[in-house]
């Protein structure tokens, strides 16, 4: 080369840098991933596999309970009552009321006065009417321990969709106008039996304060059936409880022990409806409880008496009576059994008042009503619950009216 001449370099390009390398391999994997619709999942399903889902889905939903219903067991035999544990067991008395749905059969509908809290199956006003009308099976206790009209409302009305073109004994039971508590129409909030049952939102019911997930959770279960089973699994084999309450149930002691920790689920599913004890304890002629209300030295009691024009329960009664009679059912109301001799004198005279309305309303609208007198005051357990030989006499009393012999001979039984 001659001299002053520059010499040429070679080009070099300069070593990447970490930094360059990662942006590099970026920029290859979000070119990598663009190629890939939506996303990375592993499985990814087209609007056919889509449509296949929802409707395996929805056949699950649909089917489990009408297919559980075929193979589970459920034992009734005569003078069956929804056993005390499952009071709650809304779907299994839907169940029960689809069983006997028939034109020769009449429902008697109504609190624990129809259950009979105080006596054997064999004890009730079901029971007695048979026997009074030397009948076989033909009445059915349709009642619900520790129901009242707010609760009994929502139990025709979702529950009871099967009591079409029937024959139904409606008890009316004074006891829920007893006091502004009893009738829910208290201001102070107040826990009470069958919340899932009553109007969530419309009418307002002042000591009802649940939040908006548990009303919206009621409703969502009254009208979708699925729910409603999972409501029997818990009522039936887990205690009222779900799995996951059931597995960390605690035993009381101190310290707790968790008996249900280590035992399978699965195990506890008989398919088989638990049915009422053969001896309770708590009911029958041999139970400590069965006794007349006035044992103890009970002094007479004076009520809050509700007026009808405001009570929450009665309007509530009037409007399950309107829904069994749109329903096309023949509806009878029985009025009563209530304990007057708990009473002052007093606050007698204002019992009688609303009792007397309520059958003028009934008749007024064309509904049959019975109001059968007060029974002696040793056949009853306390305000409202007749004992054993109570039933027997309510009973033979309601045969013996002249508008119950009536209906039965209209009713075609």
């Amino acid at each position: 080369m001659e001299a002053g001449t520059p010499t040429a370099k070679p080009l070099v390009h300069p070593p990447a840098t970490a930094q360059g390398g990662d942006t590099a391999r970026a920029e290859s994997g979000i070119s990598a991933l663009s190629k890939v619709p939506f996303g990375v999942n592993e499985v990814r399903l087209n609007a056919w596999q889509w449509l296949a889902t929802f409707l395996i889905v929805a056949l699950v939903i649909l089917l489990t309970p009408w297919l559980w219903e075929r193979l589970e067991r459920f034992d009734t035999g005569p003078d069956y009552r929804i056993p005390y544990d499952l009071s709650k067991d809304y779907w299994l008395y839907a169940r029960r009321l689809r069983q006997v749905a028939s034109p020769d059969k009449v429902i008697v509908l109504g609190d624990s006065v129809v259950w009979g809290e105080y006596v054997a199956p064999d004890g009730t006003l079901s029971h007695f009417l048979d026997r009074a009308t030397a009948a076989t099976n033909r009445f059915v206790n349709g009642g619900l321990n520790g129901l009242f009209p707010l609760a009994q409302e929502g139990l025709v009305t979702w529950y009871g969709k099967s009591l079409r073109h029937q024959n139904v004994i409606l008890q009316c039971n004074l006891l829920w106008m007893t006091s502004p508590k009893a009738d829910l129409s208290s201001d102070k909030e107040e826990q009470f039996n069958h919340s899932r049952l009553v109007p969530q939102f419309s009418p307002r019911i002042p000591c009802y304060r649940a939040d908006a997930n548990e009303r919206l959770s009621a409703v969502l279960q009254r009208e979708v059936t699925f729910l409603q089973w999972i409501g029997h699994l818990q009522n039936a084999y887990f205690g009222q409880k779900s799995i996951l309450g059931w597995t960390l149930e605690d035993d009381g002691g101190n310290p707790p022990r968790y008996p249900n920790v280590y035992r399978n689920p699965l195990a506890q599913i008989t398919l088989v409806v638990p049915a009422c004890p053969q001896d309770d304890p708590q009911r029958g002629l041999k139970s400590v409880r069965h006794k007349p209300w006035s044992t103890d030295g009970q002094a007479t009691t004076r009520f809050e008496w509700v007026p009808l024009e405001s009570s929450l329960q009665w309007h509530a009664f009037q409007r399950v009576v309107s829904r069994l009679r749109e329903r096309g059912n023949d509806v009878l109301v029985v009025v009563g059994p209530f304990n007057e001799h708990m009473m002052t004198v007093e606050n007698r005279a204002t019992y009688q008042g609303i009792r007397d309305g309520i059958a003028a309303w009934l008749r007024q609208n064309n509904v049959r009503v019975v109001v059968p007198e007060a029974l002696p005051s040793a056949l009853y357990a306390d305000a409202s619950h007749p004992l054993t030989q109570g039933y027997e006499l309510l009973a033979n009393r309601i045969c013996a009216d002249e508008t119950f012999g009536n209906w039965l001979k209209s009713s075609g039984n």
